[in-house]
């Protein structure tokens, strides 16, 4: 009887945790591909042949493609050259540089967009201060196709280099001690060993960069909007800001089309790993560093050159700007002032909304999906089957599509009130954490996966046999183990969601601003000093948590916090 029961409650909560990942994830994508060949239900070809036959469908598509490829090429090169110094060699300060060479992963991209504009141009603070502002009327070189690649690379190196430190941490260290005892120097242990075994997770990192650069819409706003250099995503959102819900057939195949995309920059991924077998054996020893001598010095101070590079300088300018009463005013002594940050934290009603709305749907988000990633992991890791691999799949899909995709599809979905219920999300606060559950569930669920495999079943199987069903193992064992690892996940998810702009931007309404969204009106509106003076908030919040986290990141599975070494 106590059998009969426990399988009771183990289907019943599994079929619960396929209901919310399907409803999360495939209803919509579901929904947007029916909106694109049968546009008011009824299957037509005419919104698929008008956006096709558009040429600013395929300038968009191109310049997409050549901001993605750049962007990607040059995170890259950055990140694998990063990795691979930081995972070798014996350099010092290891933890503290890796917190400020990832920190701009987890920064909000239109606020590091607009940090690198304020380093720039004749009304650069920074520049003025240092006395080197072009003269006026000088173009900012920021507002060009390589200065969005630049921005996109330094964005998202942080993701090469986690996805390839993490390979590094994996590799059979027995073949790199193997070529050194044979006398192989560093650079040919480097090109004949580690680079070929590096491969996975080296195609990893590219396809994951190449679709977050695709994907990005607040860089292109703020660099490619200026100068009519439209991406997909920006078009998508001009399109459905100026047109409203009648486009909603046109916007649907664009995000189609940048679906299609993505998906084939992974489908590419898949086919260039199975064409090779990288299989090695599972690492039973830590090899020793590469002494760097002399050397050791002259690449520390390099590294933290970019460090500064990335990261220092653009905080800088910024909080030098929103110091400023106006754009293109000298920052003296005289003319310094808090007010910019006065009027967005007291006086400016939506900013205040802002703070509010982004608080509490980032908060919501994290702890609703830590709760449906405990006992969804308790599954994939220790119940796996062909059907649990292809839930984990569909939970990491509204992650790996940009997120321009999740909110059109979300749109087609919630327009129309909710059958019984009779209510509808469009047009409130509640669509926009729909989307946040949806696309950074998996950002909740890999951290608990890790915990996981760290576990000892002993415990859940002793609490098992004394007749424990599912959900008390789950809550009185369980989750008080992996607690750390799901502190850290919904830690991410608050991060990443309260700077989240590429889907409250088509789905913010009156009353439902975001931090991400106000700041972008600030800057469309030729109010800098003020979206300075909020990102520069966003920041402080941002680098107060991260910072935070060091208290408890020894008793994390390692690698779980992406700025903890």
């Amino acid at each position: 009887m106590t059998g009969e029961r426990e399988r009771v409650e183990q289907y019943a909560l599994l079929w619960g945790l396929v209901g919310i990942v399907l409803v999360l994830s495939a209803l919509p994508l579901a929904r947007l591909v029916w909106e694109g060949v049968a546009p008011g239900g009824r299957l037509s070809a005419d919104a698929l042949t008008r956006v096709l036959a558009s040429e600013t469908t395929w300038t968009a598509t191109r310049h997409s493609l050549v901001t993605a490829f750049g962007g990607t090429a040059l995170a890259v090169v950055i990140g694998t050259v990063v990795a691979l110094a930081v995972s070798l060699t014996d350099i010092r300060g290891r933890n503290g540089f890796v917190f400020c060479f990832v920190a701009p992963l987890l920064l909000a991209p239109q606020v590091v967009a607009l940090a690198w504009l304020t380093m720039f141009g004749p009304s650069s603070t920074l520049l003025k201060v240092a006395g080197i502002a072009p003269p006026l009327g000088a173009r900012n070189p920021l507002y060009s196709p390589e200065g969005i690649i630049l921005v996109l690379g330094v964005q998202y190196a942080p993701l090469v280099f986690l996805t390839l430190r993490a390979g590094l941490r994996s590799m059979p260290q027995e073949l790199i001690e193997a070529a050194r005892a044979g006398g192989a120097r560093p650079l040919t242990v480097l090109r004949t060993v580690v680079l070929p075994l590096m491969t996975p997770p080296l195609l990893a990192g590219v396809a994951l960069c190449f679709v977050s650069c695709l994907g990005n819409f607040g860089i292109p706003a703020l660099l490619g909007i200026p100068g009519n250099y439209l991406v997909l995503p920006t078009l998508i959102y001009q399109r459905l800001a100026g047109l409203g819900p009648d486009a909603l057939s046109e916007v649907a195949v664009l995000s189609i089309v940048i679906g299609v995309i993505a998906l084939a920059g992974i489908v590419l991924q898949d086919w260039l790993l199975r064409r090779r077998d990288y299989r090695t054996t599972s690492p039973t020893a830590t090899a020793r560093a590469f002494e760097l001598g002399r050397w050791r010095v002259p690449l520390q101070a390099a590294l933290w050159t970019l460090a500064g590079f990335v990261l220092i300088v653009p905080l800088t300018s910024l909080v030098l700007t929103a110091l400023v009463p106006a754009l293109g005013v000298p920052l003296t002594w005289a003319s310094a002032t808090l007010d910019n940050f006065r009027f967005v934290l007291f006086e400016h009603a939506a900013a205040r909304r802002a703070f509010r709305n982004s608080f509490a749907m980032s908060a919501s988000a994290a702890v609703l999906i830590v709760a449906v990633a405990i006992p969804l992991a308790y599954f994939l890791v220790w119940r796996r089957n062909r059907a649990l691999r292809m839930l984990n799949f569909l939970a990491e899909i509204p992650y790996a599509l940009p997120g321009v995709v999740l909110a059109i599809a979300a749109i087609l979905v919630f327009l129309k009130p909710l059958p019984v219920l009779g209510v509808s999300l469009y047009n409130t606060i509640w669509i926009i954490l729909f989307c946040y559950l949806g696309r950074f569930l998996v950002l909740g669920l890999r951290p608990v996966v890790s915990g996981y495999h760290q576990l000892d079943r002993t415990l859940e199987e002793a609490a098992q046999v004394t007749g424990a069903r599912l959900l008390r193992r789950l809550r009185t064992i369980i989750a008080p183990l992996v607690a750390p690892a799901a502190t850290a996940g919904a830690l991410l998810i608050f991060l990443t969601a309260f700077n989240e702009l590429t889907v409250s931007a088509l789905l913010w309404s009156t009353d439902s601003e975001t931090l991400g969204v106000v700041f972008f009106s600030f800057q469309q509106g030729g109010d800098s000093t003020y979206a300075s003076a909020l990102g520069a908030l966003t920041v402080l919040v941002s680098f107060s948590l991260m910072l935070a986290t060091v208290l408890f990141a020894g008793k994390l599975p390692r690698g779980v916090l992406p700025w903890h070494d």
